[in-house]
């Protein structure tokens, strides 16, 4: 969330960061462990991903009924959502 100090200067409430690399070096393995020491931190990869199941998803429980299951950036709200293999998510 955003912040507004007494000196009247405004700061940004999300840092957002992009990692690029060749492969082999490790950015799989910084992310989840970003994801193991963060308060609250949520690890997902695109290749079991969709980019509309990162908000929610609906399930079907064991009596048939449908249901609305938050998806990763609903869990990992106010803190850490790493996301690998951005590029392989489906639509």
């Amino acid at each position: 969330s955003r912040k507004l100090l007494p000196d009247g200067t405004r700061l940004r409430g999300d840092i957002n960061v992009l990692m690029l690399g060749d492969p082999s070096t490790a950015k799989s393995q910084f992310l989840k462990f970003v994801e193991r020491v963060a308060p609250v931190g949520v690890y997902t990869s695109g290749k079991g991903s969709s980019a509309a199941g990162l908000t929610a998803s609906v399930v079907r429980d064991q009596r048939g009924e449908f249901y609305l299951e938050g998806g990763a950036m609903v869990l990992g709200d106010g803190g850490v959502v790493c996301i690998d293999e951005f590029d392989k998510m489906r639509e």
